[in-house]
């Protein structure tokens, strides 16, 4: 199975999501911010990363778990994403995860601060700090992502 969190920038949600699910995090308690940066791609897009899918690793089951900013194109992404797996037979083997509707305030102006106008000192202790605060909620949709895998292999 292959799970693509996706976010509008890929950079911290997504990435925040993905490292839950693989286990790179603790779902026991928010993780210190020496985590966070030490975590592929946190805090660290690029212009050129957008629209890339980006892998982060296999999970305890052998899926592969990637990563991608998509702007602003919400789940219209995970249409077009689920699209093309259908376009190539695998529409079963692929789940796309939204994690925009686990982003808060604080990670929106921490994110917009540190990667789109490049003010890193200012934007990442604020994008830090609202990734923590919104830790539960992506802990809670990796679970839901995680019933959705079993449930798939289930049905197959």
């Amino acid at each position: 199975m292959i799970i693509i969190y996706h976010c509008f920038g890929g950079s911290h949600s997504s990435v925040t999501a993905a490292a839950i699910h693989l286990d790179l995090l603790s779902s026991d308690k928010p993780p210190a911010k020496e985590e966070m940066l030490a975590l592929p791609y946190f805090d660290k897009t690029t212009e050129n990363d957008f629209g890339s899918l980006r892998f982060m690793g296999f999970d305890r089951e052998n899926n592969a778990v990637y990563i991608l900013g998509k702007k602003s194109q919400s789940d219209r992404f995970s249409n077009v994403l689920l699209g093309v797996a259908d376009l190539l037979g695998k529409k079963d083997e692929v789940i796309a995860v939204n994690t925009m509707g686990r982003v808060n305030w604080s990670m929106k102006l921490g994110g917009f601060t540190s990667r789109r106008i490049g003010i890193a000192g200012m934007g990442r202790p604020v994008v830090i700090e609202g990734t923590r605060k919104a830790f539960w909620d992506l802990v809670n949709l990796v679970e839901m992502t995680k019933l959705r895998i079993l449930n798939r292999r289930q049905y197959q």
